[in-house]
């Protein structure tokens, strides 16, 4: 959609050496797209456009801080000179990101995939379409296609309608000169920053509760590696002495093998025996092993 051209025949175009490109688009796989599919979207598509029109894409994903995302991603498409949204698979987060986007009238390129049906609110703006095969003929194509999209959009800016809130004739959002946050938003927003931290530190360590490791010596002999609590692994087999963490001191009888299950059999020295499934070393210490 176009306003009235008040730019004067001939004035110099503003050239978008330097500046950034928000991309907004689905992230995580998606239902009916195969896995990885929006990633090779990213990579193989966007990217290229987004660095032929001269710009730096920059992806929600690619924000590496510890800030809490959100802020992270509505501080990025604000100051953004330039955005590209993915309207394929019609994803909420995308068009949650589209409408601040919008809210502020700042200039957004739309694509689009073949199979994704059009969404009412803004099928009156231009998309640039795309091809979800992603053929190497159709790629090229849409980076061309993109690209010369991207530096329209952004030369034309103030000039083409690109926003609902232009089309309604809304003010649009400003940003303020400052934004001050007071004591207690600080204390809150640094508690959820640690409390993301731990988190994020908890899911890269060697956490599992999962099944015990089988291992079988030369002698044919089944012994267990335990997937620690505390990351550290240790091994038990027939005979070695134990801790159970309730019913005391014991020896181990027997290990079993069982399809994806292990049986540890274990006489304590209170005269029970006890038979566990895929025990964790947090049920059953290692007192002593040869390991």
């Amino acid at each position: 959609m176009s306003k009235n051209n008040t730019k004067s025949e001939g004035a110099e175009e503003e050239q978008p050496k330097g500046k950034t490109c928000f991309v907004i688009m689905p992230i995580s796989d998606a239902e009916g797209y195969e896995p990885g599919h929006f990633k090779r979207v990213y990579e193989y598509i966007i990217k290229p456009a987004c660095t032929k029109a001269g710009f730096t894409p920059v992806r929600a994903d690619d924000i590496k801080k510890t800030n809490v995302i959100v802020i992270d991603i509505l501080q990025r498409l604000l100051n953004s000179d330039m955005a590209i949204c993915d309207l394929s698979s019609r994803n909420p987060n995308v068009l949650y990101e589209l409408g601040v986007r919008q809210a502020f009238d700042m200039p957004v390129s739309f694509i689009k995939d073949e199979v994704t049906e059009r969404i009412f609110d803004i099928q009156g703006f231009r998309d640039i379409p795309y091809n979800s095969s992603l053929r190497i003929d159709e790629v090229n194509k849409a980076v061309e296609d993109i690209s010369e999209n991207l530096k329209e959009t952004f030369k034309s800016k103030g000039d083409d309608i690109n926003s609902v809130i232009e089309l309604l004739g809304i003010t649009k959002a400003k940003l303020p000169d400052k934004v001050e946050i007071s004591a207690e938003t600080d204390l809150i927003l640094k508690s959820i920053n640690a409390l993301s931290s731990r988190l994020s530190s908890l899911e890269t360590k060697n956490v599992s509760f999962a099944a015990p490791k089988v291992v079988t010596n030369a002698a044919n002999d089944i012994s267990i590696t335990f997937n620690a609590v505390d990351s550290v692994g240790q091994v038990v087999k027939v005979s070695d002495r134990v801790k159970h963490f309730k019913k005391g001191m014991g020896t181990v009888a027997s290990i079993v093998s069982v399809g994806r299950e292990i049986i540890v059999s274990i006489e304590f020295d209170s005269g029970d025996t006890g038979k566990y499934t895929n025990p964790v070393a947090s049920v059953i210490k290692v007192i002593n092993s040869d390991n």
